[in-house]
């Protein structure tokens, strides 16, 4: 069985695992141990099968809880050089990367993709297991080339749907973070996302998630409203975590 557990996606903190019969990966880590296990235990996780902590980059919501969640579960670190060294880690396990460069862990054939976002080397990561293609996509001011071809054909892809521009643009942040979030190198929102996926070819029965969803800037409803409209994909299909603490366990047809 291929699944997906979708434990935390946004400012607040972002973490998957992927999971194909007796093994799983994590990406990303951005919430305490504590936290996450308790997250693991809702999903039904079994934390003796996941074998490596994959990162996408530096920022505090994704690499907050690394180096406490790779030691408990005794696993190895794996991204690029620039990235592991951007963030205090501790003492861990570490297995370098290259953007746009496959390796594989276990039965795990992983791709790192380029990102357009303000740190110092980011990823999204293409895997492919068990015959399918899963995306994550997520923390990215624009869709690069290899993210665009990437998207043509999962079976199952997260992609980033930041904030509703008319809440971002009426909100409280300050100007300055307004237009980092919107420039190429800020997020992706409802109908940036929106767009990327109608211009792809749509793979049969392909399931899209929205996410890394802006609590400040976004809706889960807008965000589903507004993909929906654009991209004729039925509201019912596409999914996101609907506030904090919200979980996702989604089997990937085989």
């Amino acid at each position: 069985m291929l699944e997906v557990h979708v434990l935390a996606s946004g400012s607040d903190g972002n973490c998957t695992v992927i999971e194909f019969d007796d093994t799983a990966i994590m990406i990303d880590s951005g919430l305490s141990y504590a936290k996450t296990h308790k997250l693991m235990e809702l999903e039904g996780i079994d934390e003796s099968k996941i074998c490596a902590l994959l990162l996408t980059h530096e920022h505090s919501d994704h690499v907050g809880g690394a180096g406490p969640v790779a030691r408990k579960l005794n696993v190895p670190i794996f991204c690029n050089p620039a990235t592991f060294d951007s963030f205090n880690h501790g003492k861990v396990e570490y297995c370098m990367t290259q953007t746009m460069q496959r390796f594989n862990i276990g039965d795990f054939n992983i791709l790192p993709l380029p990102t357009m976002h303000d740190a110092v080397d980011p990823n999204a990561y293409s895997v492919n297991v068990g015959g399918k293609n899963i995306l994550i996509a997520t923390d990215t001011g624009v869709f690069t080339f290899p993210i665009r071809q990437a998207l043509e054909d999962p079976d199952f892809a997260i992609v980033a749907a930041n904030y509703d521009i008319r809440m971002l643009r009426e909100g409280p942040y300050p100007e300055a973070t307004k237009k980092r979030i919107e420039s190429n190198i800020g997020h992706m929102g409802n109908v940036d996302s929106a767009k990327e996926i109608k211009n792809t070819a749509v793979k049969e029965n392909r399931q899209i998630f929205l996410g890394h969803l802006s609590k400040h800037n976004n809706t889960p409803d807008i965000a589903r409203d507004t993909v929906a409209q654009i991209t004729g994909i039925k509201r019912y299909k596409l999914d996101c975590l609907e506030f904090m603490g919200d979980t996702r366990t989604i089997t990937v047809s085989r």
